[in-house]
């Protein structure tokens, strides 16, 4: 069974929530990176998504889009990212990793030899931000046969009509992004969520995450009853910014003590 289904099914027999935190491969570099995703599942996490640096992020915010930016200009590439997902698979990582991936990269790459890298490599799922529902069955298929989750995205302004296809084609969970926009953080929890979420979940057996916009402690607590999971980006990647200037042990400790933070919130 696909690391996904897994942990959801377990949380769903405890009743809890998925915590699931965001990370830039490479933002400040490979090494930190992997130490942080150890990091954030050791101190809560359930499940970590890895941003794949993209020159033209479609989704993403300031915040984001700086730490591709900042991986980019040290020439993180794919490859090396899929080894360092291997290298903590050998260390016993059990977690689901999941990628945020720009279509554009996948089909660079070729699709097929993607989905085999990532699958080789341990990955479990991908997010793809720019792919249009209408082209997302053969990828959804293929990734499937690797046992891979394809996550799709649902947002406050999408038709249901289009939602019930991307439901159609989405594996793993859904991810529901909370507010119309770029990712970022925000103080208010964007009205209509709860009627929106809670049709979605009348709509599927599959799992039902929030993302965009979660910036703390208090948020998560006001989320978690809403939702099968919770995202948390910009919030913990604007930590990183001037990382290659400090200690990677101030910072892998400054990153797992939020974390921690938000895990604890979930867990009320």
């Amino acid at each position: 069974m696909n690391r996904i289904d897994a942990l959801f099914r377990r949380l769903r027999s405890e009743n809890r929530r998925a915590l699931m935190p965001f990370v830039t491969a490479g933002d400040p570099d490979l090494e930190t990176t992997a130490e942080l995703i150890a990091a954030m599942v050791g101190r809560g996490a359930d499940m970590v998504e890895l941003g794949i640096p993209y020159s033209d992020p479609i989704a993403d915010g300031p915040v984001i889009a700086a730490s591709y930016t900042r991986a980019l200009s040290r020439g993180i590439k794919l490859a090396q990212v899929f080894e360092m997902v291997r290298g903590l698979r050998e260390e016993d990582l059990t977690a689901p990793l999941v990628t945020m991936v720009s279509y554009a990269i996948v089909h660079r790459h070729g699709v097929t030899a993607y989905l085999d890298r990532a699958s080789a490599s341990g990955v479990d799922g991908l997010i793809v931000p720019d792919l249009p529902v209408e082209e997302a069955a053969e990828l959804c298929r293929l990734a499937t046969e690797r046992d891979l989750s394809l996550i799709q995205l649902v947002t406050p302004t999408t038709p249901r009509d289009r939602a019930r296809k991307i439901l159609a084609s989405t594996t793993g969970f859904l991810y529901y992004v909370s507010v119309a926009g770029i990712t970022g953080e925000r103080r208010e929890i964007a009205a209509g969520l709860a009627d929106n979420v809670a049709w979605l979940r009348g709509q599927t057996d599959l799992p039902v995450c929030i993302g965009f916009g979660i910036s703390g402690p208090d948020q998560v607590r006001s989320l978690a009853p809403l939702a099968d999971g919770l995202i948390v980006g910009s919030a913990l990647v604007r930590r990183l910014v001037g990382a290659s200037e400090r200690p990677r042990a101030e910072v892998v400790a400054d990153i797992g003590g939020f974390v921690e933070e938000l895990a604890g919130a979930l867990r009320v």
